[in-house]
Order: C-alpha cells, then sequence, then structure tokens
C-alpha cells in the first residue's frame, strides 16, 4: 500500500502529526498497534502548560525558565523557547476543536500548579485532562478525513540502497500476515519505553518502545536513553498513577510517623529520589489528600478517588494512599531536528519516542502534553512538505526479518520478561551504581543469546497475541540495552539519573 505521509502510533503525538500533515493537502495513513483512544495519552492527567496570563506572577519567560531548571541544563535552549511560546496558540486551537477543559469562575480556562511550576500554568480538564485531549484530536483527524489501521505492530522500517526510509514492514495482528507500507514521508510517534520496568511502570502493557527499538535496528541516533522519570506517586502495589494534580492541589506526602519529609511541589526526580530515601529507612510513604475535603475531590480529582479505592481499596477522604516511585515517562529517544527529522532521511518522529532536547535530565510535569502537539504539529508538517517534494516513492526493503528466524520456544519469555523489569527497576532505577548497570547489562546481552531458545508457542495466525508480546520484549531487549550503556557512560548525578560511589 502506498500513502504520502505513513504515521506509526496514533495517541495525542500522531494525530496531531496527521491532523497537520493532512491540512497540508496530502494523503495521510495512521498504523497503530491498538485503538487511537487507548493510547498512553490518555493516563496524563495533571494538565497541560501555557503561561496564559490569568495570573499575574506567569509568563512565557518564567515558563521557558522552569523548564530550563527542571531539565538540569540538558535541554536546548532554542527548542524550549519554540515549545513555550507556541503553549498559547496550541492550547486556544485545542479549545476551539473541542477540548472541555475546566473553567474559572469567569469562564476563563482553569490552572492549577504543577511540581516544579512557579505559578500555576497547567490548564486542565478536572483530572482527565489527556484523555479528553486525545478523544478530541481523533475526532478532529476523523473529522479531516485521515484514515486509520488499528492492530498493526512495527516490525521494521523499509529503506532503499541508500538507506533512505520508504515505508514500513508491519504485523497485521488479526490476520497474523505481514503488511509492507510505502511513503514518501513517515514518521514515528509509537510512544515510550517505560514498561521495560514490567510492573514498576504507570504505562500501558504496550508501552514497550518498538519504534525506538526498530529506528535503532534501521541506523537512527538515540539521544539521553538513561534519563527515565520515576513519579514519586503511583499507587504502591498496582503502579497506577496517581496524578500530580493531587499535590498540585494541595496534596501532602508522608512517611509512616505522618511526617512531611519533602518539598511536595518540587520537580519529580528530587521528589521520587526523597521517596526512595525514606524507603531505605524503612518507612512506607503515604499520599494525603484527606484535608481537601470530599466535595473538592469529587469536583477536581474525581479520578484519584476511584483509582484509590478500585486498585487499592483506600478512600482518600478518609484515608492515607500507600505509594512508592514508579516509572513513568521517558525523556530519551529518536534524536531529532528542528523540523523533527532523525538522522535517517525520510523518518521523522515525535511524542515520547523522540528526543527534541525539551525535556533534558527531567521533564516538567505538564509539558508532555503541550510537547506532543506542538512537535506533533511540526512533524506532520514537514512530512508533508517532504511528501509534496517528492515525484514519486521509493521502494525499498526491511534490513532484517524477525519473523522468519526460527525459534525453539523451550525457554519462557515470560518469566524472563518479569525478572528484566524487576531487575531494572533495583539496579537501573532511581539510584544506579557502576557494579549494579554492568550486572544488569551482563542479564539482558544473557537474555539476548537465550533468545533462539525463547520464541513463541502459539502456532496459530489470527490474533496471536503469544507472537506479538515476544516480538515486543524483542524490541524491550534492545531498548533496555541503549538505556544501560547510556547509563554506563554518564559517569555525573544529574536529574533522573543518580550515580553513587562504591
Amino acid at each position: 500500500m502506498k500513502t504520502d505521509v505513513l504515521i506509526i502510533g496514533a495517541g495525542g503525538a500522531g494525530l496531531s502529526a496527521a491532523i497537520a500533515a493532512k491540512e497540508e493537502g496530502v494523503d495521510v495513513l495512521v498504523v497503530t498497534k491498538e485503538y487511537p483512544t487507548r493510547s498512553q495519552t490518555c493516563m496524563a492527567q495533571g494538565g497541560i502548560n501555557a503561561a496564559l496570563g490569568n495570573v499575574e506572577d506567569d509568563s512565557v519567560e518564567a515558563h521557558i525558565e522552569n523548564t530550563l531548571k527542571s531539565a538540569h541544563g540538558l535541554a536546548d535552549e532554542e527548542s524550549v523557547r519554540y515549545m513555550c511560546e507556541e503553549a498559547l496558540p496550541t492550547v486556544a486551537w485545542l479549545d476551539s476543536i473541542g477540548v472541555c477543559f475546566s473553567r474559572t469562575d469567569d469562564a476563563k480556562i482553569a490552572q492549577r500548579r504543577l511540581g516544579g511550576a512557579s505559578a500555576p500554568r497547567a490548564c486542565y480538564a478536572q483530572d482527565y485532562t489527556g484523555l479528553k485531549i486525545l478523544h478530541t484530536l481523533y475526532d478532529e483527524a476523523l473529522k479531516q478525513g485521515v484514515v486509520m489501521k488499528n492492530e498493526k505492530l512495527l516490525l521494521e522500517l523499509l529503506q532503499d540502497s541508500e538507506g533512505v526510509v520508504c515505508g514500513a514492514l508491519m504485523l497485521d495482528i488479526r490476520s497474523g500476515q505481514k503488511e509492507s507500507y510505502f511513503a514518501k514521508s513517515v514518521i514515528l510517534a509509537s510512544g515510550g519505553y517505560s514498561r521495560i520496568y514490567g510492573k514498576n511502570s504507570t504505562n500501558s502493557t504496550k508501552a514497550t518502545g518498538d519504534g525506538i527499538a526498530v529506528a535503532k535496528r534501521a541506523g537512527a541516533k538515540l539521544l539521553d536513553m538513561e534519563f527515565v522519570q520515576f513519579h514519586p506517586t503511583g499507587l504502591k502495589n498496582s503502579s497506577i498513577l496517581i496524578s500530580e494534580s493531587a499535590r498540585g492541589e494541595g496534596g501532602y506526602i508522608v512517611n509512616s510517623k505522618g511526617e512531611r519529609f519533602t518539598n511536595e511541589l518540587a520537580p519529580r526526580d528530587e521528589v521520587s529520589r526523597a521517596i526512595d530515601a525514606e524507603m531505605k529507612k524503612g518507612e512506607e510513604i503515604f499520599l494525603d489528600i484527606r484535608h481537601l475535603g470530599e466535595e473538592f475531590i469529587n469536583e477536581g480529582l474525581p479520578q484519584e478517588r476511584k483509582l484509590a479505592k478500585l486498585y487499592e481499596n483506600v478512600d482518600p477522604v478518609y484515608d492515607l494512599i500507600p505509594i512508592k516511585p514508579v516509572a513513568h515517562y521517558t525523556m530519551g529517544g529518536i534524536e531529532v531536528d528542528n523540523r523533527s527529522q532523525t538522522s535517517l532521511e525520510g523518518l521523522f518522529a515525535c511524542g515520547e519516542c523522540s528526543n527534541h532536547r525539551v525535556h533534558g535530565a527531567n521533564r516538567l510535569g505538564g509539558n508532555s502534553l503541550l510537547e506532543i502537539v506542538v512537535f506533533g504539529k511540526e512533524a506532520g508538517r514537514y512530512a508533508a512538505l517532504r511528501a509534496k517534494e517528492m515525484e514519486s516513492h521509493l521502494s525499498g526493503l526491511a534490513k532484517e526479518n524477525f519473523l522468519d528466524q526460527s525459534f525453539s520456544g523451550e525457554l519462557d519469555f515470560y518469566s524472563y520478561r518479569d525478572r528484566m523489569g524487576d531487575l531494572l527497576y533495583n539496579k537501573v532505577g532511581i539510584v544506579r551504581s557502576q557494579s549494579e548497570l554492568i550486572e544488569a547489562l551482563e542479564f539482558i546481552e544473557d537474555l539476548r543469546e537465550k533468545l533462539p531458545q525463547m520464541g513463541y508457542t502459539d502456532s496459530s495466525e489470527r490474533y496471536n497475541t503469544n507472537r506479538v508480546e515476544f516480538l515486543e520484549f524483542r524490541n524491550m531487549l534492545d531498548v533496555s540495552e541503549a538505556v544501560i550503556e547510556a547509563a554506563l557512560a554518564r559517569k555525573e548525578s544529574v536529574g533522573a539519573h543518580t550515580r553513587v560511589e562504591e
């Protein structure tokens, strides 16, 4: 199948790219592993940053300053400035296409303060902000006539003899058949890789870093893969996210003694390290929002109450919420330039799978939703312009076809996947040491050698989830290796990457 712009991934970034590309007058095809409304974007609860001027002490310059400070000097100021300046028209655009933001008494878009921000800047829709943005983008993409194909797993990129990306090889999960899609421009919007940490992550089981792994195998450059953000407030037993909005609205973090031991609105890396230190003293950690009152919680934090009751059997109106830091967001990804193009000609990237140098060593809360829309639209626009410049499609092949290899199925990869998640959480987590990083890398290399003895045992074609999960596991190995190698290379502690002496 041929199209002008092929977009792989249908979360907020992919849909923003699709809408922008379609507005340039080109044919757009979106293929996605799951369904658009199930993408990770719906997990972004707290808000989308924009200095709207609703409060006197906020400005675009303050937003830029907060972002650079949170990034610990590793963000690109020009990219940060572009994102922050685009925040106002971005929120205005989202408002115009129907995002139902919460409102103040005078009908302005409501804003709350998130960690690391100097003012209430996060525009929110209760605590369902990402979900409501995602559904609105999906509706807008359908209205624009964007074609979408669901349940397509990315296998490899198609490249011509000179390495130019000209399409993608996909697995149709429904039929079990391989499919080739050719395009004048390809955009990866396939999400992050926090699920390499297994059950110790807020992310969907499908956040397995597929696009990053495939891009890496095709020769694309990766950047800052060691920077993984651990969210301070995952539910203790399930790792389900309790939004930063709970702290933004005045929630406390306390230990077993009822003591507050950190600034709840500090950047996430600082809060997570403080919690980790308390846990190593033997303390249990809790989020306390009881003082906010039932009426306020039901109005502003309804989802957080439901999640706490469902997954921890506690009611935050009356009870403390048991929490722990869990892998939440990945700052690293595919390196891109100021047109969202990767180091491979013909390949663009946006969203959490990319690295636009706006988060550095630690993402500022509220900037993820902003990034996916701002740079999603940028990627779509430049991919469309490239497509219009090309007279015809290129033809090419995937560098390798993993599905054609033979696997014995002697070893159960699921048990190794679970072990890998726990190992990464404990040794490539909030605090890291040289010896533990080496141990983790050796474990990953051992798993790679064992891959031929693993494989999948289900031989059916249609909806073979066993095969899909094995292919995802292979991608997780590639990504895990990149994370550990980057962590070993960066000797100093900075942001979400903390090294300790032995």
